[in-house]
C-alpha cells in the first residue's frame, strides 16, 4: 500500500432547534477541535461523520478532499467488496448528538416501505443505535400491555381520546395472551389516539396538565416538561403514556430497528445508523405528521424498558463491542486509564473513530497520530491499530462495517 490507511477528518455540524447551545454541546466542543468557531447562542445538535451527501466529511489535508473521493481513489480502503456493494459510500452514518429538548416521536421505514415513500434514498432504510455519553432519556418501543392498560385507567384524559369501546376491547384481548391479537388490539389503541381531533387533544391535554402539575411522579414531570417544549396540544405527549420511558447511563446502548417508534428526549449520545434520512414522524414536532403511514408501518412489538437495551460483548482487554442484528454497522468503545494500551485486530472493512475523552496516541503501520478529545479519524480496512493513553486516560468510539 503506497498511501496512508489513516486520515484525520473534518466533520460537519447540524444546527437543529433541539440541540444544546454553544459550548454546552459536546457536538460544538468536538467540532471546535477541527477549527469551527462556536456561537454561544447557536444550537449544535449533530456532528456527522461519513459520506452522506447532506454533510460529507472531508480529509484535513490542504485540498480538503471529500472522504468519498478518497475512497473512490483507493477502493481498497473500503475493500473492493464493500465498495461495490455500497456504490463507493460508507454504509453507515456516525454521529454525535447533543439534545436540549425532545426530538420528534418517529419511526424509520424498512427497505420495502422506504423504497415506496422516499425517492432520494430509495434503497436504504435506517436502523440506528444510540450509546449514551451522558445520562440519557428516550422513548423506545411500546410498553408491556399491562402497563398500557394501567395507564389507560390512570389517565382518563387518554382514555377519553381512545374511546370506551377501543379501551374495553383492549382490556379483553390482552387477557387471552394471543400475540397476534394483542398486537392488533395495541394498534387499535394507538390508531384511535393518533387520529384524535386537534380540538379533543388540546382539551384533554389541558385537563391532564391541570391534574398533574403538582404531582411528584416521573411520568407527570415528563408530560409537563414535554408540553413546555411543544405547547399547543401535541398528540405526542399522550404517546409517552404508551411508549417505554428509557434512561441510560454512559456506555449503555439501545438499538432501534425499522418500524419501531422512538424519540430521544435529553442528553448526549454516540449514534450510528444506516446512511439514510428516511423518517416518518408522529408527534413532538411542528413538522408534518404522517399518521396513517405511521400507524400502518409499526410492528407493535411490546416489552419492558430494560428489554430495549443492548448487551455489549468484549472486543479486547479494554474495549466493548455493540453489535446490532444488521449488516451495516457495529460500534466499539475503548476506555483506557493512564498508561494503558489497547490493540485492535484488523477489521475487514472501513471504520471511523472519534475521541470522546482524554488524550493519547494512535499507532498504525509504523506511524503515530495524535489523539485529543474531538479528533476524528478514518481508518482503512485490514489495519492493526493500537492506542496508548496519556495521563488523563483515553476514550474513543469506532464505527465499522465488514463484508457479509
Amino acid at each position: 500500500m503506497t498511501h496512508s490507511a489513516i486520515y484525520r477528518l473534518l466533520a460537519k455540524t447540524q444546527s437543529y432547534d433541539w440541540g444544546k447551545l454553544g459550548n454546552v454541546s459536546k457536538v460544538a466542543r468536538y467540532a471546535q477541535q477541527s477549527g469551527e468557531t462556536i456561537d454561544p447562542a447557536k444550537p449544535y445538535a449533530e456532528l456527522w461523520m461519513g459520506t452522506h451527501p447532506n454533510a460529507p466529511s472531508v480529509v484535513m489535508d490542504d485540498a480538503h478532499t471529500p472522504l468519498k473521493e478518497l475512497i473512490h481513489e483507493y477502493p481498497e480502503l473500503s475493500t473492493q467488496t464493500l465498495y461495490e456493494q455500497y456504490n463507493g459510500d460508507l454504509p453507515f452514518l456516525f454521529k454525535i448528538l447533543s439534545i436540549r429538548k425532545a426530538l420528534s416521536i418517529q419511526a424509520h421505514p424498512d427497505k420495502t416501505l422506504g423504497a415506496r415513500l422516499f425517492k432520494e434514498f430509495p434503497n436504504t432504510y435506517k436502523p440506528e443505535m444510540a450509546i449514551a455519553l451522558t445520562p440519557f432519556e428516550a422513548l423506545c418501543g411500546f410498553r408491556p400491555l399491562d402497563e398500557i392498560a394501567a395507564h389507560i385507567e390512570r389517565y382518563p384524559e387518554m382514555a377519553e381520546l381512545i374511546g370506551a369501546d377501543v379501551a374495553q376491547q383492549f382490556y379483553a384481548t390482552i387477557q387471552e395472551d394471543d400475540e397476534a391479537q394483542n398486537k392488533a388490539a395495541l394498534k387499535s389503541v394507538f390508531s384511535a389516539l393518533m387520529h384524535s381531533s386537534q380540538e379533543d387533544v388540546t382539551a384533554q391535554l389541558s385537563k391532564l396538565l391541570d391534574r398533574l402539575r403538582d404531582t411528584e411522579d416521573p411520568m407527570a414531570e415528563l408530560v409537563v416538561r414535554l408540553d413546555q417544549q411543544y405547547p399547543g396540544g401535541d398528540i405526542g405527549i399522550f404517546s409517552t403514556l404508551l411508549l417505554n420511558y428509557v434512561t441510560m447511563e454512559p456506555g449503555q446502548a439501545m438499538f432501534l430497528g425499522a418500524n419501531e417508534p422512538h424519540a430521544y428526549l435529553s442528553g448526549d449520545c454516540v449514534e450510528c445508523m444506516a446512511a439514510s434520512d428516511n423518517v416518518v414522524r408522529a408527534g413532538l414536532t411542528p413538522k408534518f405528521k404522517d399518521v396513517d403511514v405511521l400507524v400502518d408501518m409499526l410492528t407493535y412489538r411490546y416489552g419492558s424498558a430494560e428489554s430495549q437495551k443492548m448487551t455489549p460483548q468484549s472486543f479486547g482487554q479494554h474495549s466493548l463491542l455493540y453489535d446490532p442484528p444488521i449488516d451495516e454497522f457495529s460500534v466499539a468503545l475503548t476506555q483506557l486509564k493512564s498508561g494503558e494500551t489497547e490493540e485492535h485486530e484488523p477489521v475487514p472493512g472501513p471504520s471511523i473513530m472519534i475521541v470522546t475523552g482524554g488524550n493519547g496516541t494512535l499507532k498504525a503501520e509504523g506511524s503515530e497520530f495524535e489523539l485529543e478529545e474531538g479528533y476524528i479519524y478514518f481508518i482503512g480496512a485490514n489495519i492493526v491499530i493500537s492506542a496508548d493513553a496519556e495521563e488523563s486516560g483515553l476514550e474513543f468510539y469506532r464505527a465499522f462495517t465488514v463484508p457479509t
